[in-house]
């Protein structure tokens, strides 16, 4: 029995390491960029061709796919009427091309990060500045609903000039989706939500409806172990990774490591944090006068992170990246150079290095992929 699920295991990995992928781009607009830009990703090459792009959009500086690739959601990261907007895309396969359907006000101002359910049915947006999430619900055809939930967080930092007020930076669901987690930049805290599908506002403060970070450390992204049992937060001011444990909504610190060298005396800007399909290796992004990817070495059993090296993005600001599904290559996006980077990979020791496949896409702001 087990040699046939190491058989079935092994023919998986060869199907997806053997396939395309679609790359979609968001990007800011303030510059050339005509908005959501779409490419083939070869996995077994690392090479990218152009597929398309969407002819005007506003900031879609951060995107969500449906699970079945059908339909994508963006961010319109801007302030209009102390609104933002989340608009959806029907997204055609065959061709490549994204369509628009509809768009929603996300309650406040500048949305700047949204996740959706595995089955398509709710979408959840993070407003930066406006200090909010907002929940909606998904239409049977892929557009949005308004908003059926409102969350608007209160609190300030230590930090007078970026901790002011809320500026909830992120949402993401964990691996079951009965918890929503939002960190918060202003508040130095993640909320912690209970999701409930089934109700019109799906979302309730957990039992323990917050973790705590350190005063001035500024939580921004998070990703869950392949296994569940081990979530990472990386926090932009202070540019460090914690390590929690994790298991029913309920997180327990482990660690906080340094996403910089000892010497490094610099300001920190931290960004994404992504850890290998396989869970070994944990890759985090800083900005700044950095602009590279800090790599951690991953002990699956204590969930505990090692430093294992730095890589230079090549690039200057990489706000997003992300490790295509076979796990292969690793894709950084730098805004201010306007280049997507495409990495090798090393999956024994979690190592990078450039292939030199880049292409120039204006002002990258968000990486996403979906099976061609």
């Amino acid at each position: 029995m087990r040699s046939i699920l190491v058989f079935c295991f092994s023919l998986l990995a060869i199907t997806i390491s053997a396939q395309n992928f679609y790359l979609f781009v968001g990007t800011y607009t303030s510059g050339a960029s005509k908005g959501i830009y779409v490419y083939d990703f070869n996995s077994n090459t690392g090479d990218l061709k152009w597929v398309s792009n969407t002819d005007s959009s506003a900031n879609p500086s951060f995107l969500a796919v449906a699970a079945d690739g059908k339909h994508l959601y963006a961010v319109n990261e801007v302030s209009r009427q102390q609104s933002g907007f989340i608009a959806s895309y029907s997204f055609d396969k065959k061709t490549g091309k994204l369509s628009f359907i509809n768009k929603q006000s996300s309650g406040r101002e500048n949305p700047c990060h949204v996740s959706i359910t595995k089955n398509g049915k709710w979408v959840v947006v993070a407003n930066y500045t406006g200090g909010s999430l907002a929940a909606f619900p998904v239409n049977a055809d892929g557009s949005l609903q308004p908003f059926s939930q409102h969350i608007i967080h209160t609190g300030k930092g230590v930090n007078k000039e970026r901790q002011e007020k809320a500026h909830v930076h992120s949402v993401f669901f964990s691996p079951d989706e009965k918890f929503l987690f939002s960190p918060d930049l202003g508040t130095d805290q993640v909320s912690i939500y209970q999701f409930t599908p089934g109700k019109t506002q799906p979302l309730e403060s957990a039992a323990n409806p917050f973790i705590s970070a350190e005063p001035g450390s500024g939580p921004r992204h998070l990703d869950f172990s392949p296994d569940g049992k081990y979530v990472y937060l990386i926090q932009e001011m202070s540019g460090t990774v914690s390590a929690f444990s994790y298991q029913h909504g309920e997180m327990k610190l482990l660690q906080t490591i340094a996403t910089h060298t000892p010497d490094y005396t610099g300001q920190p800007g931290s960004a994404d944090i992504h850890l290998s399909p396989d869970g070994k290796f944990l890759y985090a992004s800083n900005r700044g006068q950095e602009n590279n990817i800090a790599i951690f070495s991953v002990n699956t059993i204590s969930g505990k992170l090692t430093p294992a090296g730095y890589q230079s993005t090549n690039g200057v600001q990489p706000r997003n990246f992300i490790i295509d599904p076979s796990g292969r290559y690793l894709l950084v996006a730098n805004q201010k150079t306007s280049n997507i980077v495409v990495f090798k990979r090393d999956s024994k020791t979690g190592q990078l290095t450039a292939t030199g496949k880049d292409i120039e896409v204006p002002n990258p702001v968000c990486l996403k992929m979906v099976l061609r």
